[in-house]
């Protein structure tokens, strides 16, 4: 059994969640847990939240123990891009994108 997680247009870039998220993929709920607490990065707050999120979906919904669980699947992908616009030299004007993402953590119980 296994439960999914996900967290969609968040505000930070898919490439820099990506370096996050590849350290926890194929680990232990619980060693994953502790790698995404000791790391100094945005990203590694918000995809502690969305393991959260998925841990609680499959120990609430499908009645599995969080100690069996491990990290099955975890990727990020792209969202939406907000294009600004800001001054730059000799009256010309630059583009500025904000990149979001959508986080997907899935928690399962068999190997």
């Amino acid at each position: 059994m296994e439960a999914k997680a996900i967290a969609k247009t968040v505000r930070i870039a898919p490439r820099k969640a990506r370096l996050v998220i590849d350290l926890i993929r194929g680990k232990s709920v619980e060693e994953a847990d502790k790698i995404l607490s000791n790391i100094n990065k945005e990203a590694a707050r918000i995809e502690k939240k969305v393991l959260t999120s998925a841990v609680a979906n499959a120990t609430n919904n499908l009645k599995l123990d969080k100690t069996n669980l491990y990290v099955k699947e975890a990727y990020v992908n792209e969202g939406q891009t907000m294009k600004r616009m800001k001054f730059g030299s000799r009256g010309r004007i630059d583009p500025i994108m904000k990149r979001t993402s959508h986080i997907t953590i899935v928690v399962s119980d068999e190997k």
